[in-house]
């Protein structure tokens, strides 16, 4: 009995394209359930680093205004509790609370709260620049198995047309 060569060879090119396409749609499960779900998360984080480091900043930015146009005090209102407000006047304006994490306050003057305000921010801008270095490579990730599906699709593609 003798095996005809074109009908193997078709069989085994039908067989490699089956086993391409079905690596592209690994590939593409891949890119959408893991790269770009690690990418999100991600950019979440980051976005947290930033409202974080804009809080101290507008903490700083107070501080000075404090420091430099309100030195004999200020009127304000505080809510005391149930969205009731009183009118208040603060006087003293030597120290004041700084919640330092965990919802713990430390009493500091303001030129260490400011220079608290300004040491958080670095720390919080390095560990923001390290997450945005990973979110760099998820992208690149992404990129890189976009042009294996690309690349995989040409195979295909040349298969087809032999």
């Amino acid at each position: 009995m003798q095996i005809n060569p074109k009908i193997h060879t078709e069989a085994q090119i039908k067989n490699e394209q089956d086993a391409n396409q079905a690596r592209i749609s690994q590939i593409e499960e891949f890119i959408n359930d893991v790269l770009k779900e690690d990418l999100r998360q991600l950019e979440k984080c980051i976005g947290q680093f930033n409202e974080e480091i804009m809080e101290y900043v507008q903490l700083k930015n107070t501080l000075q205004t404090f420091d430099s146009h309100l030195t004999d005090g200020y009127k304000t209102q505080v809510n005391i509790g149930s969205n009731v407000f009183m009118q208040a006047r603060v006087r003293k304006m030597d120290s004041i609370l700084v919640n330092v994490g965990k919802n713990v306050y430390l009493e500091m003057s303001i030129p260490e709260a400011e220079r608290f305000s300004d040491t958080r921010v670095k720390i919080l801008t390095k560990q923001s620049d390290v997450l945005r270095e990973e979110s760099v490579k998820k992208r690149a990730q992404i990129k890189m198995a976009l042009i294996a599906i690309s690349e995989r699709a040409k195979l295909i593609q040349q298969d087809e047309n032999k």
